[in-house]
């Protein structure tokens, strides 16, 4: 623990840089909308700051404590928390229905909770800085050198403690061609390390020998290195085939949910809805696209298409083949087969729709849904699923994939006697049970591999896919809950790292956007515009190569946490000798 005495030998200006560390960490992250690219490029200097103050000294010129260090960490982190993760305020107040004050003390026990692994890198790099054994003194040097490792190494922690990898801070370079070479091999974790290291090497003191010409050599070489770096953003990875092997339709169904849903009128009955979406997946809107990401500066996104004009010359619209249609995970009434309402005619209704639009499409559907299975051992009698369905062609439900993953608080609530006290504010979150084992979905002679939501950030896991023989990854979620915040798009950005991990095209199906498909580089190649009920018909390949990363893992963050381990046990062995 932390006493008074401890905290004032920490002097002002570490704390400023803690917190500036904060603040620059935020900047290459969406914040309102998608990030342009220039500002990804603060991921370079955004650590600086704080091995900086993690290699300082503290009010009596001695190197910091692992207490003190932790406590720079923890500021920072929750610095960049707060900034990062904004929305879950909005998602709490807004479509959660909880009142602001209890939206913003959830928000604040959330960054503080996850501050944490700040906190844990903090003390890591104090621990390296003060180990001293025998003839080994790591010191400043030696801490910044360990740096990366101990960064990849927390990042692996929030994947397999907390089970909230959020915007890994290699996923900032999503947009670089030559960094993203790396991930079919180590991942985002890998990008990571490579930041890590230049942020590092900013205040490493290297001794040359005087010579005439090593200040101008360094001076060439560090604008060479800058200038390669802006080259490499602008430089384009292997063209897009002019022709995709197949096709898709992907709905955007555009519903409100939460509260914001009271205000968005009468909602549509379910007859409506399938009659609209059902529309929409065989006739999708022509000329209603966009050749980018949505709302980022230099994308091209048509307006939409009037119903009129929706129509060709005589007035007939012809229905497009396609290969796959996908519905989103949406806040809908769609049920599969509920014990308790096994005899509802929404189900029965539902059914007979999507069996009747895979038959008229003759093509297969993946389509969100919510799932119950008979439990006789279970107090309310039935598990319920975050589910998604295979449809064949010929109408028949012949596969379906539980959520395995599930969002704490928004669809089972952890550790529940501990959150007693919350009871009545987490009242409305959805009781859903986690699925056992993951599913592809075979079709012909291609597979698809389906992740739900929240899946898409644990890149260990959608690995797997690729590695069970999916040919194509399917992302279905639905991003309604976080409105208009950055969210939305860094959710996107996760899903597009995804992509190039696994050399996989992406068809990513939501409720409110963002709708696109994702080739194997990670470029958007078409997107539907965000709010807008729609759906798109893109284009895809099937890749069936397998990636070291699908192979194998995140092997390079486990070797980086076994560096990181080993420089910290030097720093213990020095506090008992």
């Amino acid at each position: 623990m932390l006493d008074c005495v401890t905290m004032r030998l920490i002097p002002v200006r570490l704390w400023a840089l803690a917190f500036l560390s904060g603040l620059l960490q935020i900047l290459p992250f969406p914040i309102a909308g998608p990030v342009p690219v220039w500002r990804t490029a603060f991921c370079w200097v955004a650590l600086a700051p704080l091995l900086w103050a993690l290699t300082g000294n503290d009010a009596a010129g001695r190197p910091l404590r692992v207490a003190q260090g932790a406590a720079l960490g923890y500021a920072s982190g929750f610095v960049w928390y707060l900034g990062n993760c904004y929305w879950v305020y909005a998602t709490m107040h807004l479509y959660g229905g909880i009142a602001k004050p209890a939206a913003a003390g959830i928000l604040v026990l959330f960054c503080l909770y996850l501050g944490l692994y700040h906190a844990i890198f903090g003390a890591l790099i104090a621990a390296f800085r003060r180990a001293n054994l025998g003839r080994i003194n790591l010191g400043v040097q030696g801490a910044l050198l360990l740096s990366p490792f101990a960064w990849v190494a927390v990042e692996l922690a929030r994947a397999r403690i907390t089970g909230f990898p959020w915007d890994l801070l290699g996923i900032t370079q999503v947009d670089n061609p030559l960094l993203t070479r790396l991930a079919p091999y180590v991942g985002a974790y890998g990008i990571s390390f490579v930041i890590a290291s230049v942020n590092a090497l900013w205040l490493m003191r290297i001794s040359l020998k005087a010579r005439r010409y090593t200040r101008p050599a360094l001076a060439v070489a560090c604008v060479a290195v800058l200038l390669l770096y802006v080259v490499s953003l602008r430089r384009t990875v292997p063209p897009i085939h002019e022709g995709t092997q197949a096709t898709a339709t992907l709905l955007q169904e555009n519903l409100e949910v939460g509260a914001e849903a009271a205000k968005a009128g009468p909602p549509l009955t379910m007859g409506e809805k399938l009659r609209t979406f059902s529309e929409l997946s065989l006739f999708p809107p022509a000329d209603e696209a966009c050749d980018g990401i949505p709302e980022l500066a230099g994308t091209h996104c048509a307006g939409p298409v009037p119903e009129q004009l929706r129509a060709d010359s005589g007035g007939t619209r012809y229905l497009q083949p396609t290969d796959l249609i996908v519905w989103p995970e949406a806040p809908n009434d769609f049920y599969e087969i509920d014990p308790a309402l096994r005899a509802a005619i929404s189900s029965q209704e539902y059914h007979a729709a999507i069996s009747s639009l895979a038959r008229a499409a003759n093509a297969p559907m993946i389509v969100g849904d919510i799932a119950f299975d008979a439990d006789p051992q279970v107090k309310r009698g039935y598990d319920q699923f975050n589910s998604a369905d295979f449809i064949a062609p010929d109408g028949r439900i012949v596969g379906r994939y539980d959520k395995m993953h599930l969002v704490p608080f928004g669809e089972y609530v952890p550790y529940k006697k501990l959150f007693f006290f919350a009871g009545s504010l987490l009242q409305d979150v959805g009781l859903f049970d986690p699925g056992k084992h993951r599913t592809v979905f075979p079709t012909g002679e291609h597979s698809y591999g389906t992740f739900i939501c929240y899946e898409s950030v644990f890149a260990d896991e959608m690995r797997q896919y690729a590695r069970m023989g999916a040919d194509v990854l399917v992302n279905i979620s639905d991003d309604g809950w976080y409105g208009d915040t950055s969210a939305a798009w860094e959710h996107l950005n996760m899903v597009r790292m995804r992509a190039i991990e696994n050399h996989r095209w992406v068809l990513r199906a939501t409720n409110t956007g963002v709708t696109a498909a994702i080739d194997p580089y990670g470029r958007v190649v078409t997107s539907a515009p965000r709010h807008r009920r729609t759906s798109l018909r893109v284009g895809f390949d099937y890749e069936h190569d397998i990636t070291f990363y699908s192979a194998h893992g995140d092997l390079f963050a486990y070797f980086c946490a076994l560096i990181a381990a080993g420089g910290l046990g030097l720093g213990l062995l020095r506090r008992t000798t």
